[in-house]
Order: C-alpha cells, then structure tokens, then sequence
C-alpha cells in the first residue's frame, strides 16, 4: 500500500488551521490539519476541479 502525500496549500501561513489535500490517480481526499486521524472528503478529480475553478472565480484581480 502507498503512502498518501497530504499537502497543504503555500497560502494557508504558519497556522495550523489548514485543509489538506492528496491527489491520487481516483479521487482527490480533503481532510482538516488539526484533525488528521478524522473523517475525510474523497471527490472525483472533475469535481476538484470544478471547486477551484468555482473559488478562482471569485477572487478579486490585483
């Protein structure tokens, strides 16, 4: 079995109040950083995709 690599975003800063991420060829897995024994999400990567289109759409331009 592999080991899931969980990352964190280079935005979240040096607090410990973060979602993680782990990309795997299926399904993206989302879970809490101070929780990481917890419940996870699991999505399909199209699903992803369309979450981080949908918040990119909503950030203000410089």
């Amino acid at each position: 079995m592999n080991k899931i690599m969980w990352r964190k975003s280079t935005r979240s800063g040096q607090g410990a109040d973060c979602v993680e991420v782990a990309l795997l060829p299926d399904r993206v897995m989302v879970r809490d950083s101070k929780d990481p024994h917890g419940p996870m999400l699991a999505v399909p990567p199209s699903e992803w995709r369309a979450f981080l289109t949908g918040i990119a759409d909503e950030q203000p331009t410089p």
